[in-house]
């Protein structure tokens, strides 16, 4: 995401990216290197993962209709904007990093700043919103397919996207005005910037926490009063689909804490922090992209199965659409 600091350059390293180097008049330039190439090469290669990886769990989704739920539709979204990731942020990043933007404000750093933000924020916001349908899953299972349907998960999904691309627009908008701001303007930026930390990621991560929670120890108690019933066996699927989530959305906090944590403090301090450490936090919380479709497979039989049928080209020799994925 879009950091808003300032390089001290009186303690600039010769070298602050694999890539780049600052020559003695603090400017720029490239240095081309094995280390570098290798790092373009693994950086593609989790490009290529991400994308294949979160292709699959969208093409699963769409053909096979026993996945075509509420809860998978939400998954759905949430592999579309993965797969973006690994199509435009991924790219973009690996030629216009924090390090030359920061350097160079290139037009194509504000692209890529923008699709990071819009895309970064859409994911957790998806995740809020599967955190939302696993509790009335769980939680309140009687009333969960009255009040989670195809109608609400949309509407949802649009409020995602929608919040995402008004809190990405909105960056972009202050990082352009921002360096002819007076005194007053610069206060709204700071105002702005400290609302788009919180709506894109504190207020959506304390809620998932919150509601999570809540769900493990609803689900605790509904597993000792009910083990023998049919309805038990629902209640284990249901316990078992919401651990599934936890971790994704457990892995994303991992991911994505330390470098809010790292942007709030540099938005908002003095405090100078090495730009590889910088580097290596964003490309650690991308990199949250590729995992999540491996833990669908992972935790997921009908996931597997779906997957199995894709890669092998079983979907091009026959109607699989209906087939049983248990």
């Amino acid at each position: 995401m879009k950091l808003d600091m300032e390089i001290n350059q009186t303690n600039a390293l010769t070298k602050i990216h694999p890539c780049y180097k600052i020559d003695v008049s603090y400017v720029l330039a490239i240095n081309p290197s094995a280390i570098c190439a290798l790092f373009h090469i693994f950086l593609g290669l989790l490009s290529a993962i991400t994308v294949c990886g979160n292709l699959l769990v969208i093409i699963a989704i769409i053909y096979f209709k026993q996945l075509q739920d509420s809860t998978n539709f939400l998954i759905l979204s949430l592999a579309v904007a993965d797969l973006l990731v690994g199509v435009l942020v991924f790219p973009l990043t690996m030629e216009f990093s924090i390090t030359f933007c920061l350097y160079d404000e290139d037009i194509f750093c504000k692209v890529r700043s923008t699709f990071d933000v819009l895309l970064c924020t859409c994911s957790i916001l998806n995740l809020c919103c599967i955190s939302v349908d696993r509790y009335y899953a769980v939680c309140q299972p009687l009333t969960y397919r009255a009040k989670i349907n195809n109608h609400v998960v949309a509407i949802m999904i649009l409020v995602s996207w929608g919040v995402s691309s008004v809190i990405a627009i909105s960056f972009t908008v202050i990082a352009i005005y921002q360096e002819k701001c007076t005194a007053k303007c610069k206060i709204v930026a700071l105002m702005a910037n400290i609302l788009g930390l919180i709506f894109s990621f504190y207020l959506p991560a304390f809620v998932m926490v919150f509601i999570y929670l809540k769900i493990f120890l609803v689900a605790q108690r509904q597993a000792r009063r009910i083990q023998n019933t049919k309805r038990g066996v629902t209640v284990k699927m249901e316990t078992k689909a919401t651990k599934t989530l936890a971790i994704v959305m457990g892995l994303f906090l991992m991911a994505w804490l330390p470098f809010f944590l790292c942007t709030t403090v540099l938005s908002f301090s003095h405090v100078n922090v090495p730009l590889p450490l910088i580097e290596l936090l964003n490309w650690f919380a991308l990199s949250n992209s590729t995992l999540n479709p491996f833990i669908y497979a992972l935790f997921y039989s009908w996931f597997k199965s779906a997957f199995r049928i894709i890669i092998s080209g079983k979907i091009f020799q026959g109607n699989f659409k209906n087939t049983n994925l248990h």
